[in-house]
């Protein structure tokens, strides 16, 4: 079947044709670990997940490649400029994040690469960049300068006006950087007395890379100069995403990305979730107050991934209630049927559709109220939806006589098992109280805890 995709570059839904037939090349800019991700930078990831499910659905071998960005100036700066802190800083949070990541069902990316391990294809790039008279040599580091970019501004729909070097002369004279352009960016900064022993030697000098050059560099490394997908938020589109597309073309004067595929902000009210604004929350605040993580990707996916959220707890508890109703009925279910065609194709329109899991999700509450549908295999169909959905709805719990496990039950020994992975005992225990004032025991086995009645 055919698929579409809302393209950021073009502004419009376009038909998916992949450079390789029967496959799919996949970026994704991943998390910078000076800290946890919260439930707004989680949003996106999950989005690329259920992005890659659609085309494992679909057939498609999709190569998934992720960075860990491992060095900018918030790292060094936390690390005290020793090599060996940056290494303890980012070795604790990439720990952090890809738990969090397998408790929201995410697949594990093809590729989950750091950028301190790609120090040498930045070098490569940003030497291509000085030979090609595209990037410049100042004072602080190597920058590009986007007055040789044709198109620059290209995907967040800039006026190229707007950054000349005419119309920046103020700007130029005041900047405190010895660059230019001010709207020019670096590639390469050299070490500065704050850096410490944080940097790499170069031909053109030692130092350490520009974020932007990492992805660029990361990127084109596993999956080629032109790729199929380019994944991140919205609030990445500018500047570096822009600023991606500016260096890696002007390096290999190839197309960079083909799709640009970006996901919407989630709200706090009136304002975006971003630490900045200290307005984040955690998973470990799902766990507080015993919501299970996988009711936070249920509720990601009763909204389209382009459209703006607002986040309050009420709400993901009232997905998870939604969630609970949903695993009771398919553990309600018997084994052993067949998918029904129809419902099948109706939801491979729906996913294919710019990834529409809204009408996906509506769409598996309609096959389970049909009773036109046997109940052997609405099972089978639904638990061919959840290929895509990433619920794990095939681990539905049950307990004896095939009687379900309460939802209820289930999220307080999810929010317990997560307490327990990040060494809160006393959340664990207080956890495991609860379980036990309502009947029922969690008998923590080698192949997981298990619930058992009292």
């Amino acid at each position: 079947m055919n698929i579409t995709l809302f393209n950021t570059l073009s502004r419009k839904k376009e038909l998916f044709a992949p450079l390789t037939a029967g496959a799919v090349s996949m970026y994704t800019c991943g998390p910078t670990v000076y800290d946890t991700p919260h439930l707004g930078n989680y949003r996106t990831f999950i989005m690329n997940d259920m992005l890659r499910r659609m085309f494992e659905y679909n057939g498609y071998k999709v190569t998934h490649v992720m960075n860990i960005t491992d060095v900018d100036d918030k790292i060094i700066a936390l690390s005290h400029g020793k090599m060996s802190g940056l290494k303890d800083l980012t070795t604790k949070y990439e720990k952090l994040f890809v738990y969090g990541m397998q408790s929201l069902n995410t697949e594990a990316p093809t590729n989950l690469i750091r950028a301190t391990d790609h120090i040498p294809a930045m070098i490569e790039i940003v030497s291509e960049l000085l030979a090609n008279g595209s990037a410049y040599k100042a004072s602080d580091g190597i920058y590009l300068s986007i007055e040789k970019i044709a198109n620059y501004g290209a995907l967040a729909h800039l006026d190229p006006k707007a950054f000349s070097k005419e119309n920046n002369k103020e700007r130029i004279a005041n900047d405190k950087y010895d660059k230019d352009n001010p709207r020019d960016f670096a590639v390469w900064k050299f070490t500065s007395p704050t850096d410490g022993d944080i940097a790499w030697d170069a031909p053109f000098g030692k130092g350490r890379p520009g974020w932007h050059i990492e992805c660029s560099a990361m990127a084109m490394k596993l999956l080629g100069p032109t790729m199929d997908i380019h994944t991140g938020g919205q609030d990445l589109v500018f500047p570096h995403h822009t600023n991606e597309i500016a260096q890696s073309e002007a390096a290999t004067h190839k197309p960079f990305v083909r799709y640009w595929v970006h996901g919407a902000f989630m709200n706090t009210g009136e304002e975006k979730m971003s630490k900045s604004l200290g307005n984040i929350t955690k998973l470990e605040t799902l766990a507080e107050e015993s919501i299970a993580p996988i009711a936070y990707r249920y509720w990601l996916m009763t909204a389209h991934y382009r459209s703006p959220v607002n986040f309050t707890i009420e709400t993901i508890r009232a997905a998870q209630s939604a969630l609970i109703r949903l695993m009771a009925h398919v553990a309600s279910l018997p084994s052993g049927g067949t998918i029904n065609a129809d419902y099948q194709k109706k939801f491979n329109t729906h996913v294919n559709d710019d990834l529409d899991m809204p009408k996906a999700i509506a769409l598996a509450w309609d096959l389970l109220r049909d009773t036109k549908v046997m109940p052997v295999d609405k099972r089978a169909t639904i638990l061919d939806f959840d290929r895509v959905f990433g619920l794990g709805l095939d681990k539905a719990p049950q307990v004896k006589d095939d009687e379900p496990i309460p939802a209820e039950i289930q999220a307080l020994a999810d929010a317990r098992e997560a307490a327990r992975k990040a060494k809160d005992w006393k959340k664990a225990d207080a956890l495991r109280a609860e379980i036990d004032a309502r009947g029922y025991e969690v008998d923590d086995t080698p192949e997981g805890p298990r619930i058992i009645t009292k």
